[in-house]
């Protein structure tokens, strides 16, 4: 970048730089969501929340079917 165009651009660099946040963000919460180790925790704590009774049938197939889902990518 050419001193010209660095100082014309200069700013935008506090944009530039929240973008970045805000991807590295994106991409973080992209892995954990996707991370099997976090999915079958969530399935594990889904399960004691039922068994403890905190949950009806219903409810527990809901969020079960969607944990498996993401975990076997349907």
């Amino acid at each position: 970048m050419g001193l010209i165009s660095g100082v014309l651009t200069l700013p935008l660099a506090p944009v530039r730089g929240v973008v970045w946040v805000a991807d590295q963000l994106a991409q973080a919460a992209d892995r954990e969501l996707h991370d099997p180790s976090v999915i079958r925790a969530r399935l594990a704590a889904l399960n004691e929340e039922y068994e403890a009774g905190h949950l009806n049938t219903e409810a527990f197939e809901r969020e079960e079917q969607q944990l498996l889902d993401l975990l076997y990518g349907c």
